[in-house]
């Protein structure tokens, strides 16, 4: 493989980001959460009532970052559209978060594995053993954007709830110095930790119910913004129809089952029909459709869709072509 022009330890000669103070008391998310100051006398059901409580305020995090969220869709979309990636890198609950969202995008859409990735300090065994001292190495998170060769077209997503972990700020400034865009999600204030990115989107969900735990509103809450953002990226790259599934990939019984009850519900076709238009498809329910809809063959199709990067509404919207002038 070629050297990278691109080294980890400095980039275009910029240092790479300086540690944050030993002392992080003054974060939202370190900070003593005043209702649930007895939380250990608490029955069951007091706790379960208390945690109720609280993560309400993960709903209203989201709607306060809505326009930053938007922003985020589209510009993925656009990079996405154009040949690029959507990574999410992160450390402990925040990068397992990225790992499982991208996992979940191929059977959900179709989509090649390296077409959305997340990036885990500590790499695959991070995900089931705690490797959160590896979150302390800035150079370590440029290394990562270093070895996946990221370029303008990609996006890069750095995750950390608290804000302030080096591995997260030194791929964000590998990936801004390669031109990548880049989005910066955190649970605390901007002036409690600023940051140089392209997106910068702050949910505010407030101490945690266990003291500096941020796998709990703080995992909640990011889980919601990555559910968005990458669904939201789908659904402008056209992967789905109203809002069903149409790039879903048909693996097992449950996912045909979908299909064909998908392939029911927008055309008149019974269960038996739909299952032969969907094995002529090649399994592909968007092909599926828009055979049926157009009476084009699978390759005719395949070349429609194709010019039309994917998109099942705009392919049928062009249906009969115009004739000539």
């Amino acid at each position: 493989m070629p050297q990278d022009p691109h080294p980890p330890s400095a980039v275009n000669g910029e240092q790479l980001p300086q540690p944050f103070p030993d002392e992080r008391g003054y974060l939202l998310t370190e900070q003593v959460n005043p209702n649930s100051q007895n939380l250990d006398q608490l029955s069951a059901l007091e706790l379960v009532e208390l945690f109720n409580r609280e993560d309400a305020q993960t709903i209203a995090a989201i709607a306060a970052a809505r326009q930053e969220l938007a922003q985020a869709i589209e510009r993925t979309a656009v990079s996405l559209r154009q040949g690029g990636r959507l990574f999410y890198i992160g450390a402990g609950t925040s990068g397992r978060l990225g790992v499982l969202d991208a996992a979940e995008c191929p059977p959900t859409f179709c989509t090649p594995p390296e077409l959305v990735q997340g990036i885990i300090a500590g790499g695959a065994g991070a995900l089931v053993r705690s490797s959160e001292d590896l979150e302390d190495r800035a150079e370590d998170g440029a290394e990562a954007i270093a070895h996946r060769h990221i370029t303008e077209l990609d996006v890069v997503v750095g995750i950390t709830a608290g804000g302030t972990t080096p591995y997260v700020h030194g791929a964000l400034q590998a990936a801004r110095q390669r031109g990548a865009t880049t989005i910066f999600i955190a649970c605390v204030p901007a002036e409690q930790v600023p940051v140089k990115a392209d997106i910068d989107i702050r949910l505010i969900v407030g101490p945690e119910v266990l003291a500096g735990s941020t796998r709990l509103k703080s995992g909640t809450v990011t889980k919601l913004a990555l559910n968005i953002l990458s669904t939201g990226a789908m659904v402008q790259l056209g992967k789905v129809y109203g809002n069903r599934m149409i790039d879903v990939s048909v693996t097992n019984k449950k996912l045909h089952d979908r299909a064909l009850r998908i392939l029911q519900d927008l055309t008149d076709l019974n269960r038996e029909e739909a299952g032969w238009l969907l094995e002529r498809s090649g399994r592909s329910v968007k092909l599926a459709l828009l055979m049926h809809w157009t009476g084009l063959s699978r390759e005719e199709s395949d070349r429609l869709l194709t010019q039309h990067q994917g998109n099942l509404r705009q392919a049928v919207l062009s249906y009969p072509p115009p004739p000539n002038r």
